[in-house]
């Protein structure tokens, strides 16, 4: 064939190719990552108890197939048209069921529970709660069932009798619910004791706290409605735990220690019933005590041990009882710069530190049945990972999951058989099995959902940050048809608070979707974990003490140094874009770095800390009355002259995390100083907007800086 007709044919091809390419559009963008391209796996993994089998679910959740460690041939188990049939129920998937032992699974319907067994495909109600119930919490045996109703906690016992634990006329009085706005990892507030004899409750006074009016656009007339929401410096809840004894139908109280307004947080129960823990933190958030109370009386036993720090101290983590018959437990600690487990007896004695580990150990999964084995997660010597640990308690660690990556693990009920699946920057999704030799098996690999479309490329590296020493994670998304000759804008994507990592090594590395369609506009997507943010180690972290938006704006600095260093970036067509303490830091760069972004859009900023709550504003900035010069630096109100480029703000109109205030008390200080900004409210929005809307929000932010960022 002649040459120039072989060349003309191969362009051919290579044009066809490309045309037959689809493009993603910012609504799948939006809402799609998870579903449409959202990888295959083992949907809804669990763990047969007391077997080598497992189950998952196939067809929307709407059919349970089983395989085991030898037969990895799913088959199927149960049928969701089978349970409807059976319980009389309208159930529309499995999501949410629990397993009663190997042979009957609990199914709750909108709050009424059922056990339905496989064999017989029979079952029965075994117990339901009130129609304007919330918390519902079962025991262990899945007899009684705790719940609230308003400010009161109320059980039904295994015979269906209405016990009420607590009955509070006033309001303020909240009993069963979570407390301290759910920090200190606390996410409930019902604790049943291991067999059933105690139900452990907290409880807040919220006499002293401020109301919080939210307009209710939804009346004629408007209403508002009352948020009890304690800001910095002002005054907060009381706690207190309630111990109700089931037999007596007694009640015995647990204050703070220490001070009145002092948190009590990571309630655990001990595996004998006798004793409850908890860590009472100062309000200054730098002193914390582990304590032991006797369940029956109440009454303090003794300090386990007692930690402080210049900054703060941050319990997150619940004691861990690895073996059912010893008080012997574990505990997280940051102490030595990185949080790792140490090991103690209830009687105060320091046994062992398990893990001793430059890097952060985040979660305990779970143990071996005798409890010489504890499982945990921690991100190993790379901060964008997440791997998966054993330690004996004699100290000796190994690495259960071979693959960098982020990983979930599940671990059988006899601590033999470990379930892994994980993603990395070139694996979609993998489902592993490995037995206790740590030799694995491939379940399933998932194929790139995203072949077929224009797709960018993601890449993952480092710069120094600011101190000219510490390692930052940044990623900058190219798009598909990428040319190095060409300069591009670039839209910065910024959080840059505590508690939350944007680079991981996982697919997509951490990115949203709509970014890649973002680059497929024309755009490089650049982000990068400055100073302050989670997985690095206490002394990465806690830059921010004091003086929030200052270290964390100079490591954005020299990622802005970074973009301008590349040839094919465009210096004078930068964007930014960040919600709530990214929010915060989108403002604070504006202004704070008038001549670095052309264009900004702020989602739900904190504008000034005083506005912010207590529990999460006084860890990272104190009070006003102890640190004025902090507050004043950071409050971005205090920079609107600066104003260059073109700023929008947003914000929920029923935000009750970062209320409304910060955005229009900024908004008015740019009235005063004579300064055009844009500002868009979303009416009856709380925090995040979800849903369709957030089409709605993503239109309107990456519109906003395509359209001024020219």
């Amino acid at each position: 064939m002649n040459k120039k007709i072989v060349l003309i044919f191969g362009l051919f091809l290579a044009l066809t190719s490309q045309a037959q390419l689809k493009k993603i559009t910012l609504e799948e963008g939006v809402l799609q990552q998870n579903r449409k391209f959202g990888a295959d796996k083992l949907t809804g993994f669990q763990w047969i108890p007391n077997t080598n089998n497992y189950v998952y679910y196939t067809d929307a959740w709407t059919k349970m197939v089983t395989a085991s460690t030898t037969d990895k041939n799913a088959k199927d188990l149960i049928l969701l048209t089978d349970v409807n049939t059976a319980l009389g129920t309208k159930l529309k998937n499995f999501f949410g069921n629990e397993w009663l032992d190997s042979k009957t699974i609990l199914i709750n319907d909108n709050g009424n529970y059922y056990s339905y067994t496989i064999a017989s495909k029979s079952g029965a109600k075994i117990q339901e709660s009130l129609e304007n119930s919330d918390n519902q919490t079962f025991d262990s045996k899945k007899e009684n069932l705790a719940f609230t109703v308003d400010n009161n906690l109320y059980f039904f016992n295994k015979n269906k009798e209405k016990i009420t634990v607590t009955n509070n006329s006033d309001k303020n009085i909240v009993s069963g619910q979570t407390i301290s706005r759910s920090e200190f990892g606390i996410s409930n507030g019902i604790f049943w004791s291991p067999k059933s004899s105690y139900l452990a409750f907290y409880q807040k006074d919220e006499t002293d706290v401020a109301d919080y009016p939210l307009l209710d656009i939804t009346q004629t007339p408007g209403k508002l409605v009352n948020l009890k929401y304690p800001m910095i410096g002002q005054k907060s809840e009381k706690p207190r735990v309630g111990i109700y004894n089931i037999s007596s139908g007694k009640t015995v109280f647990i204050k703070p220690k220490n001070n009145a307004d002092d948190y009590l947080t990571n309630l655990t129960w001990t595996p004998d019933e006798k004793y409850i823990l908890i860590a009472e933190l100062n309000r200054g958030q730098n002193d914390m005590c582990l304590n032991v109370y006797d369940a029956n009386s109440g009454a303090f036993v003794r300090t386990i041990l007692n930690e402080t720090n210049d900054a703060w101290v941050e319990p997150e983590h619940d004691a861990f009882f690895p073996n059912a018959t010893s008080n012997n437990f574990i505990w997280f600690s940051e102490k030595d710069g990185f949080q790792n487990l140490y090991y103690y007896s209830i009687d105060g004695k320091f046994i062992k530190q398990l893990t001793n580990n430059k890097f952060p150990a985040r979660e305990i999964i779970g143990a071996n049945p005798t409890g010489t084995e504890i499982y945990f997660k921690a991100t190993g010597e790379i901060g964008t990972n997440m791997l998966v640990y054993k330690v004996d308690l004699k100290g000796k660690q190994t690495l259960i999951t071979k693959d960098l990556g982020v990983h979930n693990v599940i671990v059988s009920s006899d601590g033999n058989w470990f379930f892994d699946e994980f993603s990395n920057h070139s694996t979609p999704s993998k489902s592993l099995l490995y037995d206790k030799k740590l030799k694995v098996n491939t379940l399933l690999e998932s194929k790139n959902k995203y072949e077929g479309y224009e797709m960018g490329t993601a890449e993952i590296k480092t710069i120094k940050a600011a101190d000219g020493t510490t390692d930052l994670f940044t990623r900058l998304i190219k798009p598909s048809n990428f040319d190095s000759s060409k300069k591009y804008p670039v839209l910065v994507y910024v959080y840059g608070g505590p508690h939350a990592q944007l680079v991981t090594n996982s697919f997509l590395d951490g990115a949203n979707l709509w970014m890649y369609w973002m680059a497929e506009q024309g755009y490089l997507v650049f982000t990068v974990d400055n100073r302050g943010s989670d997985n690095r180690g206490f002394a990465f972290e806690s830059v921010i003490h004091g003086k929030c938006g200052t270290n964390e704006i100079e490591d954005q600095m020299k990622g802005v140094d970074y973009l301008k260093s590349l040839p094919y970036v465009d210096g004078n067509r930068l964007a930014v874009h960040g919600w709530s303490y990214g929010g915060f830091m989108t403002t604070s760069i504006m202004l704070r770095k008038p001549d670095t972004f052309k264009v900004a859009v702020a989602g739900g900023p904190v504008t000034d800390w005083k506005w912010y709550e207590v529990m999460y504003g006084e860890r990272y900035m104190d009070t006003p009355e102890e640190n004025q010069k902090g507050f004043d630096e950071a409050s971005v109100l205090n920079y609107v002259n600066n104003l260059k480029g073109k700023l929008l703000l947003i914000h929920g109109t029923n935000d009750d995390t970062v209320v409304e205030q910060h955005d229009l008390s900024l908004v008015k200080k740019f009235v005063e100083a004579g300064k055009q900004i844009d500002y868009f409210p979303y009416p009856m929005a709380k925090h995040n907007v979800q849903g369709k809307d957030r089409v709605h929000l993503m239109t309107k932010v990456l519109n906003y800086v395509i359209d001024n960022n020219k």
